[in-house]
């Protein structure tokens, strides 16, 4: 038990409207149903908020069809000009889906401040200390308090070599010696796997090399109903300052509740610096306005399986989120299980986004196509040395097996200078569609490039031209009579039928009725191959029973196809798959473009044999 004759508040940072909604619904909430409760706990006098960045930016414009900037202004003016506000954002990437030039992420850090942010809490997800000194540049720079942060995580194998408490210590060590100013220290465990040992020891190991001005804090998550017990050894060894939440959005995944650490703190000299009695109203507020909204219990309860598999529950969120929309929520186990060899073999960093999601895609590509068959492009990257240096070496074989497959060298260079110039394929595609070009307009579209992705897909681009895609995780209506879904496209199907006591069964195509419109964005203006009357067709098909988005289609109608042939292409589990021809033949048909959703039941294309 600790305890201390000294008496010492402890700083909350309120965490339900940035990491408790990603952990718990992968960002996708609307401002609306927020708002009240954000209110309600400035009125509590709660004054240190984290309200952006992280999956938070981009769930906004990405699913609920919101501008991420217009949302922090509004949070801003609910809690009034003396709260801190804070964002999470990602070293090299930012609060972007890939690696920027310093140029973007300058303003990224100019946009952030003047939408209302004062504390930066910057990580990296290999803990490489040069990218934290690049990239914490421009938040000195832009005004704000720049909070670095060591990010740790409990392997999943054992190492005396990284994630030790001296491995974290030697980080601030580096840091003190680097030419950059840091406000405050972050000890980050996105995954809630560190140990309360190695919590206690290293934050006593950092408070005795740290300037007495510099506060450290801690972060950690639930999921292994560890976070209390980890608060509680870093309490002990120094921390100043820790991220709480309050219920729904608060435990499992997310961060634990206010009201269960300040009752652990009874009797210890220790006290949070908010009022654990006000979250009532706060909870009634919450459960009130999220009341159409699915709670998933994958998300929502501890799990200690994430000792073995460490992922964050910002990412655990969405990916079983995604998971369930695509209809293969069943190998959600079979995912977590290839966790540890994905892990050692890249090299250990941190599970922390864009580490996180790498580890993600790469167990998910090992299960689907078998181990190291198809090397995910972020986790290939990684381990080629693009985003950092890892803290372990990388499995040469898997190396080898990455270099081969993505076609690209071991790099050991500076990764802000390998980017791409984001800003200006940005500001080319608002000019090519006529629309302003503006600061936030223009990093709206850099932050969502993904390379080789089409610039008509882009969710900057959608969201400008009002055509988000709205994907809330809202509970289904009910209804005593059952659902019918309207086809809109050939539907390939089986019908039984008994005569005379005879069975058989037939393959047919339901054809859609002649006044159902087609898509808006369906094919146009192609013309029935020719020779294709009265020959048979195969369909193709995604590889998903859910639904994902078809992202390319790279034939037309009367071009020749062999078997095994990429044809097209979705997005699931923000990756691109494949779709291969099943035969080969003649393309006689194809159902819908690119940008609409596609399943298993719903032919993308037809193919004449």
């Amino acid at each position: 038990m600790i305890f201390t004759e000294n008496k010492k508040e402890i700083r909350v940072m309120f965490t339900p409207f940035r990491d408790g909604l990603q952990s718990v619904f992968g960002g996708k909430t609307r401002l609306k149903d927020i708002l009240p409760a954000i209110e309600a706990s400035a009125a509590a006098g709660i004054r240190h908020f984290e309200f952006g960045g992280g999956a938070r930016f981009q769930a906004p414009f990405f699913y609920v069809g919101e501008d991420p900037f217009y949302c922090m202004s509004e949070i801003r003016k609910t809690v009034g000009p003396d709260a801190d506000l804070q964002i999470l954002t990602r070293s090299v990437s930012g609060v972007t889906l890939t690696t920027q030039r310093t140029s973007t992420l300058a303003l990224q850090a100019k946009l952030m401040q003047k939408h209302g942010t004062t504390i930066d809490r910057n990580f990296d997800f290999m803990n490489d200390v040069g990218n934290l000194v690049k990239t914490g540049q421009p938040i000195v720079d832009a005004g704000m308090h720049h909070q670095v942060c060591v990010a740790l995580m409990g392997l999943p194998f054992k190492s005396d070599q990284a994630h030790t408490p001296d491995f974290y210590i030697n980080i601030v060590r580096e840091l003190l010696k680097r030419d950059i100013q840091f406000d405050s220290v972050c000890l980050k465990d996105a995954s809630g796997t560190t140990n309360p040992r190695t919590c206690y020891e290293t934050a006593k190991g950092i408070k005795q090399i740290l300037p007495p001005e510099i506060p450290l804090v801690q972060h950690t998550h639930d999921t292994a109903s560890t976070a209390v017990a980890c608060y509680m050894a870093g309490i002990a060894g120094g921390v100043d300052g820790i991220d709480l939440a309050v219920r729904p959005l608060a435990s499992g995944t997310s961060q634990p509740d206010v009201r269960s650490m300040a009752h652990s703190l009874k009797g210890t000299g220790y006290s949070l610096d908010i009022d654990p009695d006000k979250m009532d109203e706060i909870e009634s507020l919450l459960n009130k306005s999220l009341s159409d909204y699915e709670f998933n219990p994958v998300t929502t309860s501890a799990d200690a399986r994430v000792v073995g598999f460490p992922m964050p529950g910002g990412a655990i969120g969405p990916n079983v989120h995604m998971m369930k929309s695509a209809g293969i929520l069943d190998k959600y186990s079979e995912v977590l299980a290839e966790f540890p060899e994905v892990v050692r073999a890249g090299g250990g960093w941190t599970s922390v986004t864009p580490g996180s999601q790498q580890y993600w895609l790469q167990a998910f590509n090992n299960v689907l196509h078998g181990r190291w068959q198809k090397i995910d492009a972020g986790y290939g990257k990684s381990i080629l040395g693009y985003f950092g240096r890892p803290p372990l070496t990388p499995d040469p074989e898997v190396v080898k097996v990455a270099a081969e497959k993505l076609e690209l060298p071991p790099f050991d260079g500076d990764p802000l200078e390998e980017a791409p110039d984001t800003l200006i394929e940005a500001e080319a595609a608002l000019k090519e569609r006529g629309i302003e070009v503006t600061d936030e307009n223009k990093f709206l579209v850099a932050a969502a490039i993904v390379p080789g992705k089409n610039m008509e897909l882009n969710e900057g681009i959608r969201l400008l031209e009002n055509r988000s895609k709205i994907t809330l995780p809202l509970k289904q209506e009910k209804s005593d009579t059952p659902s019918v879904k309207a086809i809109t496209t050939p539907t390939k199907t089986s019908v039984t039928v008994s005569e005379g006591g005879n069975t058989r069964t037939y393959e047919v195509v339901i054809e859609p009725p002649a006044t159902a419109a087609a898509p808006a964005t369906a094919v146009a203006n192609q013309n029935p191959a020719p020779g294709g009357s009265g020959t048979s067709a195969t369909d193709v098909f995604s590889p998903f029973e859910g639904n994902v988005e078809l992202v390319e289609v790279n034939v037309k109608i009367g071009d020749t196809v062999t078997q095994g042939q990429v044809v097209a292409a979705v997005e699931a589990m923000k990756a691109k798959h494949d779709v291969k021809a099943p035969c080969s033949g003649r393309v006689s048909a194809v159902h819908t473009s690119i940008g609409n959703e596609v399943s298993a039941g719903n032919p993308i294309l037809s193919i004449e044999a």
